[in-house]
């Protein structure tokens, strides 16, 4: 989906190196916000999950967010479909 930002970026790295950890979690961020500056989204075809979830607010907006937190509470309502997902 590169053309409209949805990217799905593999960074390969030692995890045992906490160096390499934290510079791939950056590296990782200026992808997302990279996209979402050139007019792209953090946004997938199956939603957020826990890797992007930190980057979704400040994409969406909070009346987006609210929207989508009210929606997931009527379908799921004990928070049990994909716990931990952002939406």
């Amino acid at each position: 989906h590169a053309g409209d930002g949805n990217l799905h970026p593999l960074i390969l790295f030692d995890a045992n190196d906490a160096d390499q950890l934290h510079r791939c979690e950056l590296f990782g961020a200026e992808i997302l916000e990279t996209s979402v500056r050139m007019g792209g989204t953090v946004t997938g075809e199956h939603g957020v999950g826990r890797l992007k979830k930190p980057w979704l607010a400040g994409y969406l907006g909070p009346e987006a967010m609210e929207l989508n937190r009210r929606i997931k509470t009527a379908l799921d309502p004990a928070g049990i479909l994909n716990p931990g997902a952002a939406i």
